[in-house]
């Protein structure tokens, strides 16, 4: 009764749960289903959408592999993969009139940022061992380079612990901007201006979605190489 009480009042009082939730969930949602739709509906020669997804995947597979290789490329990329098709569909959300983008939000950006931080370290000490460290060390080590290691090692240090910062941050300030831009130019002219602008969400939503994609390959493909 208290389960049923509490998804209840879920339903009738939105502010339980947060839009952007919401629209999260929804944006999983359109995924799922378009996996599922093509699934059932697969072809040797692709029209439609699945046309449309095959380049899409396909130009993930082949930046995955460009930054981390054939080997690691390919098995980062269900992560890489996914990570890209949502943030994607998140940002375009955003462009729909009375839906908003998911990625507008620090909390959704964050989820996604603080994973790829804690795989990057995961993926370096099971791949590397203690080898890892050497990643924070500089290019010179010796004992006569031990004050510039240590100096080194602190900068790489701070310089790791705030990528999943700089990787939220940089993708929610862009996406929130952009409404706010949208906004703004809608009121002054309401016919004329918002369609140009519309044509540079659109743009904005694949940059924002390529460079996040583009920045995670590289920290995991600096994790997993052999430190020199």
């Amino acid at each position: 009764m208290q389960e049923e009480a509490l998804l209840m009042d879920a339903i009738i009082n939105p502010h339980v749960v947060p839009h952007y939730v919401s629209y999260a969930f929804l944006a999983s949602l359109i995924l799922i289903g378009a996996a599922l739709a093509i699934r059932g509906a697969l072809a040797l020669v692709p029209k439609g959408i699945q046309n449309f997804l095959e380049v899409l995947v396909e130009s993930l597979l082949k930046l995955s592999e460009d930054n981390i290789g054939h080997k690691w490329g390919l098995y980062f990329f269900p992560l890489i993969g996914t990570i890209g098709l949502y943030i994607l569909v998140c940002n375009f959300m955003g462009l729909i009139p009375g839906f908003d983008a998911p990625t507008s939000n620090i909390n959704t950006t964050a989820s996604m940022a603080v994973p790829v931080f804690l795989a990057t370290h995961y993926y370096g000490i099971k791949v590397n061992g203690l080898k890892y460290i050497n990643h924070f060390l500089g290019p010179i080590r010796s004992i006569a380079a031990l004050p510039l290691m240590v100096l080194m090692f602190f900068v790489e240090f701070i310089g790791h612990m705030v990528r999943p910062v700089t990787l939220s941050v940089r993708l929610f300030g862009n996406m929130i901007a952009k409404h706010m831009i949208l906004f703004a130019l809608g009121l002054l002219a309401p016919v004329i201006v918002p369609v140009a602008i519309l044509g540079l969400g659109v743009l904005v939503s694949l940059i924002q979605a390529f460079v996040f994609v583009l920045l995670t390959t590289l920290y995991l493909a600096g994790a997993v190489e052999e430190a020199h």
